[in-house]
């Protein structure tokens, strides 16, 4: 591969500045017309919700459901909703909230997924 990319630089430097608009231009076609398109998603394991969960079980619940989210991206928000429970906050909405958060996050990571394809 680095031979190819050494004579692609040698020749490219040789050309004239049109000609390597040409040759950048030609090189992203056939990166287009080669490139993969992204795996499709993980179909969702929907574990139901059951009576009298608790927020830390509804989390690991989600994160069940939801594999393919990064957890980091979600740890602002589900941290300020297990704060919740310190709190002394109703239990349904605060797992209400996380389920929110992550079928947003899931949508989120639907359309970046979709903006990728060709």
């Amino acid at each position: 591969m680095s031979n190819v990319v050494n004579q692609l630089q040698r020749i490219c430097r040789e050309l004239p500045p049109e000609a390597q608009n040409t040759l950048l231009a030609f090189a992203q076609f056939l990166h287009t017309q080669h490139r993969q398109p992204p795996p499709a998603p993980p179909p969702l394991c929907v574990i139901p919700r059951p009576p009298q969960e608790s927020v830390i079980a509804a989390l690991k619940r989600l994160s069940q459901t939801y594999p393919m989210l990064d957890k980091a991206r979600l740890l602002n928000e589900t941290s300020a909703i297990v704060a919740g429970v310190v709190q002394d906050k109703n239990q349904v909405q605060l797992i209400d909230e996380l389920e929110h958060i992550f079928a947003r996050h899931y949508q989120i990571f639907l359309d970046h997924q979709s903006a990728e394809s060709p």
